[in-house]
């Protein structure tokens, strides 16, 4: 069966509704993967909207939903997203940075649907959900041959990379890291090692990163430095700084494909597929 990549949102931080955002998009973190016969989502930002409406148009009745973490841009598209609010419908969201808190994926997300933040609380929703916690650094399986494993990445209140192996093929999704200049992270390395496609934090130029120290997000740059050691066959620049218009993001993307072929700029409905 295929394996293949859907992009409805490709931001960070906050959305950009704006004439200037229409060729690489808008919305926030939400990729869709359909693998084995299976529905996975990574984040739910802005674009899981969109990806709500389109399940529900297809109707597809069950997905896994695995976060990445919960800062708002990744989970603000939750509230928004209609299957949760229909019976019949079937979700299993887990997240691997909140396993040594007080409060897990599951407070998270009812946390931000309470008042006086958002009228409709996390009990309107009508789907049945399950909620999971679990370790970064862990490894589990999906069924029908859908194998994920994990990493801790370097990111203010955590975050966790995943990468899911299907039949010989493989996909990363590694947002939202920091790297240290010089000294590639191993955890990143040893997960994406051999991978067809890292989906990768891009949210910085190598020259606007000094000045982000601590922020919690990479550069383009370094994700083709870590796809070149780790023997990656294609990387999608991820995760765009909101201050990166069109115009913008198009010289990152020559410069980019120009730096390596492998390398290109994640637009918002884009497909990749890796049969």
């Amino acid at each position: 069966m295929s394996f293949k990549i859907k992009f409805w949102g490709v931001r960070g931080s906050i959305a950009c509704p704006s004439a200037k955002y229409v060729a690489f998009g808008g919305n926030t973190s939400c990729v869709e993967i359909s693998a084995g016969g299976q529905k996975i989502i990574f984040d739910l930002g802005t674009g899981a909207r969109n990806l709500g409406h389109w399940l529900l148009k297809k109707n597809v009745r069950e997905a896994h939903i695995l976060m990445s973490h919960t800062h708002w841009d990744h989970i603000n598209g939750f509230p928004f997203f209609s299957p949760a609010f229909r019976e019949g419908f079937k979700f299993k969201i887990m997240a691997g940075h909140l396993w040594d808190k007080d409060i897990g994926i599951r407070d998270v997300l009812a946390g931000q649907m309470t008042t006086p933040t958002f009228p409709v609380p996390l009990e309107a929703m009508r789907s049945t959900m399950a909620f999971e916690d679990f370790k970064a650094g862990e490894t589990f399986s999906l069924g029908n041959d859908v194998e994920v494993k994990t990493c801790a990445l370097n990111h203010p209140d955590n975050a966790t990379g995943y990468r899911i192996n299907y039949r010989g093929r493989s996909l990363c999704y590694i947002t939202d890291t920091e790297h240290v200049p010089d000294k590639p992270d191993e955890n990143i390395l040893d997960l994406i090692a051999s991978a067809d496609l890292v989906i990768y934090d891009s949210t910085y130029t190598d020259k606007e990163f000094p000045a982000h120290v601590g922020w919690g997000h990479s550069t383009w740059q370094e994700g083709v430095r870590l796809c070149h050691m780790a023997d990656v066959k294609r990387l999608a620049i991820f995760h765009h700084d909101p201050d990166h218009e069109d115009a913008f993001m198009e010289r990152l993307d020559s410069e980019a494909r120009y730096t390596w072929d492998g390398a290109f700029v994640a637009r918002e409905n884009m497909r990749v597929y890796l049969d």
